[in-house]
């Protein structure tokens, strides 16, 4: 009897910055891909100059990926009788919450509501301390979702340099879409159903990475970065678990790996932005700049968290203290170096 063949893939990806736009590259190497842009312009532009100018300037994209500035032309491209289909939100937590209450009315209304969507952002959202998939649950109740994680800078994927990623959802259907999605060439994806742990330490290593920028900015050393780093991913390990996650979550790609990759990266934007605070410049003129990290978004949600969950997280703490309470580095790295001594572990031999 021959065997039936597998069902084609149609991918949306919607956002059109660096990262949306070097997924939507990936996935249109293997499977029917459409990027939209909420900017019109912008989506024309890629499409006359196949260039994303703005965001991956100097790459070029691949010619099978199709662009679109109007949403539910995006969206229609899903519909298809003979295929699978699968929706990417490659926008920043700051704006998931517009997204998925565009998507709530939207999906049903073209009959695409059974649809799995997963996220690619990293962050808590600043107003509300929620994690990604507590806004999708809000947004979306009825929706299979998941988060798509790891160590990764958009440009490199983007030039096809090799990276692996973690899926994490609690639908083994979503993580074999999604690893269908993407999975190839120089490209790997990993599974995993701890979406809380993910999240987690997606958000949090982006504060550990704009604390080690600090500490770099100030010349304290490479024996302070690894200390830093390490006793980072104590907190992000500490909050997960307070928070219903595994605690083996972060010795992986979304822990471990992604805090080591944003704390070290020259590409790393809450590193760059670190570096600029230890050589003594004002956060607000950093950001005046150009320069947007995460870790900037998100701290003061993330010890939000942490405090009514009752999770020290010293770093964190620290690096609030000196983007928002005008505390000087060197007086919260004093501050850190003066804590009382402990375990290691948190808990005393027995």
């Amino acid at each position: 009897m021959a065997t039936p063949a597998a069902r084609s893939l149609r991918v949306a990806v919607l956002g059109a910055g660096s990262w949306g736009t070097a997924l939507a590259a990936a996935a249109s190497r293997r499977h029917a891909a459409v990027l939209w842009a909420r900017d019109p312009a912008q989506a024309a532009a890629m499409a006359a100059t196949r260039e994303n100018a703005r965001y991956l300037p100097g790459i070029a994209l691949p010619q099978a990926l199709e662009f679109s500035g109007d949403l539910d032309a995006a969206l229609l491209h899903l519909r298809h009788a003979d295929a699978d289909r699968l929706i990417v939100l490659g926008v920043p937590v700051a704006g998931l919450t517009a997204l998925c209450g565009e998507l709530s009315r939207r999906l049903p209304a073209l009959g695409l509501e059974d649809t799995p969507i997963v996220w690619t952002c990293k962050g808590f959202e600043a107003d509300t301390a929620r994690l990604p998939h507590e806004i999708m649950r809000q947004a979306l109740p009825g929706a299979t979702g998941g988060a798509l994680s790891g160590p990764s800078f958009a440009r490199e994927v983007a030039r096809g340099l090799p990276v692996a990623l973690t899926v994490a959802s609690a639908s083994a259907a979503l993580r074999e879409t999604t690893t269908r999605a993407f999975h190839g060439g120089a490209l790997r994806v990993y599974a995993s159903a701890d979406l809380v742990g993910v999240e987690v330490g997606g958000a949090l290593k982006n504060v550990i990475a704009v604390a080690c920028g600090i500490c770099d900015g100030l010349a304290l050393g490479t024996n302070a970065r690894a200390a830093l780093i390490t006793r980072g991913l104590a907190e992000m390990t500490r909050l997960g678990v307070a928070l219903g996650a595994q605690a083996e979550t972060f010795a992986g790609l979304t822990g471990l790996g992604d805090l080591v990759l944003t704390a070290t990266g020259e590409l790393s934007r809450n590193r760059k932005v670190g570096l600029e605070i230890g050589a003594g410049r004002k956060l607000a003129d950093i950001l005046a700049s150009g320069i947007t990290a995460e870790g900037v978004r998100c701290a003061r949600a993330a010890l939000e968290r942490a405090r009514a969950a009752r999770v020290e997280l010293p770093i964190t703490e620290a690096v609030c203290a000196v983007l928002f309470e005008g505390v000087a580095p060197m007086t919260a790295v004093s501050a850190l170096l003066a804590r009382d001594a402990r375990y290691e572990s948190g808990n005393a031999p027995g």
